[in-house]
């Protein structure tokens, strides 16, 4: 089946930011607080399908009191980077399979699935326009945010008629300035993130909305981050936050990475996926793993989990260096980043700013 393609009308600011603004913004852009002088709108209705494609300034949204999202929540989103390349271009990395789990999530949630095509062209059209907010070669980049929403206006619960997709984008500087540092992490045994039939594997915003109890009750227990365990046992080990985790058993070249297994109730990853390939392109075994809190702790106590961290866009690769619950403390190796989790994340960023061969068609050139 063929799709017919979406046309967008380019509407581009008369005023975008001045060059000398810019550059000071992007001499410390910090994580989403800043945003391009440009987003991309598409339009869905009943009957008439995607339509009204844009890009546009960027500006605010004006939304009636009884838009159906502020209601009953239907509401998903990606996140994916452009990156500055060695030879000066400009790069998405792996835009296709953010839009694959972007059509995944639309239909958990009873939601319009925006041709893989229009979504990649969006990010496309968008970098392409804002270019010069692509920071330098580097862990600098520019944060694309796809997002959609119901927009129809009427109380009842239903899937809407009509919705919103939109692309912002973000100047993100290094996560890590002066170097990637582990966190502590909390395993929270009381809240669950996702259970078995629901949504866990969609990047819904009402996940992370139920994520900012426990995420709160890390902190206060001087935790930097939460670890999600399974529903049912409240044992198995599922994901950190809004990252995937991974685990390193043994060391040295005979070492495996593991990471737990996808089960339906947590994100399946697209950093998390590219370090799987990565590892076995480096000649490390890999696997995916139902890894227990005890066999966490226990693994750390008698060495044969020697590295954990964790995996995302945003921050790549977040060494963990301390785990806590209710009932125990204890340290990941030395508590500092480990040789195999140093590696993975130079070989990930090498690749995502084209200083090493791409294997596997993963950057997207724009331009």
């Amino acid at each position: 089946m063929t799709t017919a393609r979406i046309g967008f009308d380019l509407k581009p600011s008369a005023q975008p930011l001045p060059d000398a603004e810019r550059e000071a913004i992007l001499a410390n852009p910090g994580f989403g607080r800043h945003f391009t002088d440009h987003m991309v709108t598409i339009k869905w209705s009943e009957g008439k399908g995607w339509h009204d494609a844009q890009l546009e300034p960027y500006a605010p949204l004006r939304m009636d009191p009884a838009n159906m999202t502020l209601h009953y929540g239907q509401s998903i989103f990606e996140g994916l980077k452009a990156y500055r390349q060695t030879d000066g271009s400009v790069a998405l990395f792996r835009p296709d399979a953010n839009a694959q789990r972007f059509q995944r999530s639309a239909r958990r949630l009873a939601m319009p699935e925006l041709p893989v095509e229009a979504f990649i062209e969006a990010c496309e059209l968008l970098v392409r326009q804002d270019r010069s907010w692509v920071p330098g070669v580097g862990e600098e980049s520019l944060y694309l945010r796809p997002f959609m929403f119901a927009s129809e206006v009427g109380l009842g619960v239903k899937p809407a008629n009509e919705y919103l997709f939109m692309v912002i984008a973000s100047p993100a500087g290094a996560y890590f300035p002066g170097g990637i540092k582990p966190v502590s992490v909390w395993l929270s045994e009381e809240y669950t993130r996702a259970a078995p039939g629901g949504t866990g594997e969609a990047k819904c915003a009402g996940n992370y909305a139920a994520s900012l109890v426990a995420q709160a009750e890390a902190a206060q227990q001087g935790c930097d981050q939460v670890v999600w365990l399974d529903a049912v046992e409240h044992r198995y080990v599922e994901e950190m936050g809004g990252m995937n985790l991974y685990f390193v058993q043994g060391s040295g070249a005979d070492a495996r990475i593991v990471t737990p297994r996808l089960t339906g109730t947590l994100l399946p990853g697209i950093t998390r996926h590219s370090l799987l390939t990565i590892a076995e392109d480096l000649g490390y075994a890999t696997g995916e793993v139902q890894l227990s809190t005890e066999d966490w702790q226990r693994g750390n106590a008698d060495g044969s989990i020697s590295e954990v961290f964790a995996c995302g866009t945003a921050a790549v690769i977040t060494p963990v260096g301390t785990v806590k619950s209710a009932r125990a403390q204890w340290t990941v190796g030395d508590g500092e980043p480990g040789e195999l989790t140093r590696k993975l994340r130079e070989t990930l960023l090498a690749l995502q700013s084209g200083s090493i061969e791409d294997r596997h068609g993963w950057l997207h050139r724009v331009g």
